[in-house]
């Protein structure tokens, strides 16, 4: 199972009715910068952490979850 982090952040803002304009100013960033995280198929931890946290959505979860069932724990 791949996962496009970008397009999982995407479909978060967009459950949460957000803008990009907020979003990026909550994570400290410019909103271009969030348009390229939408387009991203990886993303750096610490971007993710802010993420997860503004937008209250654990998206480590994804990947725990596609680990878990890749190797059956």
């Amino acid at each position: 199972m791949s996962i496009i982090i970008g397009e999982e952040i995407k479909k978060v803002v967009k459950e949460r009715r957000v803008t990009v304009a907020w979003l990026a100013h909550e994570i400290g960033c410019h909103r271009t910068n969030i348009y390229r995280i939408f387009n991203s198929a990886s993303i750096d931890t610490d971007i993710l952490l802010r993420l997860s946290k503004v937008l209250h959505y654990n998206f480590f979860n994804l990947y725990s979850e596609a680990v878990s069932s890749e190797n059956n724990f």
